[in-house]
């Protein structure tokens, strides 16, 4: 069961811990549950490197040994992440900045962890594709979002390395060229949410959503991302290859449970 404390984090009532960041973001584990939430209200929640540190860590924490089952990514304030900050002043101290960025997207995108973005405000850039790269993405219906780079004259080549996953290429093309804002309704239609919730009930939404992941076969949950993730990348022949072997591995785990 979820319960809203004061903070208004909704959390499970059986266990929790948690550690409070002055770096710009809160990361507090309840049970199953880690939680990101962004508390940079006064920079429009911009990641900035210490933000990036402190989640990148945790990620890679998961990755090596999976103790959470969800991630939820949520943010303190009317706005949800309106992008990132841009801080290099020559090309070494850029690449490393840009390696970074990269570097988390992919780090959330692969973890053993089913995440949920909680959109509560507008996202743009980086805090649009952060959520994009979630495998549930819930939007609150008055929010914005969108890709702005291009008003600033830098092409947002991040987010294309893979908004074609999500987007058909004509509608995607169009997104990060023009940079043009966008509902939740259309981004919705494109595939590139989950989810429209009005506003007061997104944090309800998603702790449904939770209790619905958790309910699941940890195993058999972590697998199946997995699976998906490596199949987008594969061939038909490949994934049915490898679909074959993995079954076969998988249900010679479960023999002994049914016994």
């Amino acid at each position: 069961m979820f319960v809203v404390y004061g903070d208004g984090v909704s959390t499970q009532d059986s266990f929790r811990t948690s550690h409070s960041s002055h770096v710009g973001v809160r990361i507090e584990r309840s049970g199953d549950v880690l939680i990101f939430t962004l508390d940079n209200p006064e920079q429009g929640n911009q990641i900035n490197a210490a933000m990036f540190e402190a989640m990148l860590s945790e990620l890679k924490s998961e990755a090596a040994q999976p103790r959470a089952r969800v991630l939820r990514i949520r943010a303190r304030g009317k706005v949800f992440c309106t992008g990132r900050e841009r801080a290099g002043h020559d090309i070494e101290s850029l690449r490393r900045e840009s390696a970074r960025l990269i570097e988390a997207k992919r780090a959330l995108r692969t973890s053993p962890m089913v995440s949920i973005a909680e959109v509560q405000g507008d996202a743009f850039g980086f805090g649009f594709g952060m959520a994009i790269v979630c495998d549930f993405v819930l939007v609150a219906e008055n929010a914005s979002l969108g890709f702005p780079e291009m008003s600033f004259g830098l092409a947002p080549t991040a987010v294309m390395a893979y908004l074609g996953e999500y987007a058909l290429p004509r509608f995607a093309f169009n997104l990060v060229l023009f940079g043009d804002p966008i509902s939740p309704q259309l981004a919705m239609q494109q595939g590139l949410i989950s989810q429209i919730c009005p506003a007061d009930r997104l944090s309800r939404e998603a702790d449904v959503l939770t209790e619905r992941i958790l309910r699941l076969d940890p195993y058999a949950v972590r697998r199946c991302k997995e699976f998906f993730l490596t199949a987008q990348q594969n061939s038909f022949d490949q994934n049915c290859r490898l679909a074959a072997e993995t079954l076969a591995i998988d249900s010679a785990a479960r023999l002994p449970r049914e016994r």
